[in-house]
């Protein structure tokens, strides 16, 4: 049975920072690339960073480039996600994804397995 289990959400004001971490278990992490999204109230979905399953390959969402790095450890089945100088726009329900594919999507339709997200609010 896979899981996946965000943590290190919370309040945070703006141009703070925070470290997300998704622990995954039940597959075989490194054959993963993984995905982190985000859903605000009354918004859709929409893709923030992957990881490729070796960490060799990245990309991130033009809204938060050069201010969120995903990041891996597959020796801990452990996707990161750092976020630096945090917006309020940023304020959401973050989510990571599997996806058994070499390289990464951007279309959370293509992720095969979800966590049960954790919030994180940024304050003025």
């Amino acid at each position: 049975q896979v899981q996946l289990v965000e943590s290190g959400g919370g309040l945070v004001q703006a141009g703070g920072s925070l470290r997300l971490s998704c622990a995954a278990s039940g597959l075989t992490f490194s054959s993963y690339s993984m995905g982190w999204f985000r859903q605000a109230p009354g918004k859709e979905r929409e893709f923030v960073s992957a990881i490729a399953g070796n960490g060799g390959w990245t990309v991130h969402a033009d809204s938060v480039k050069g201010r969120f790095t995903i990041s891996r450890d597959n020796a801990k089945s452990t996707v990161y996600l750092q976020m630096n100088s945090l917006k309020l726009e940023d304020t959401a329900v973050y989510y990571c994804a599997a996806d058994r594919t070499l390289f990464p999507h951007t279309n959370g339709d293509r992720y095969d397995y979800w966590g049960q997200g954790t919030q994180v609010t940024v304050s003025s």
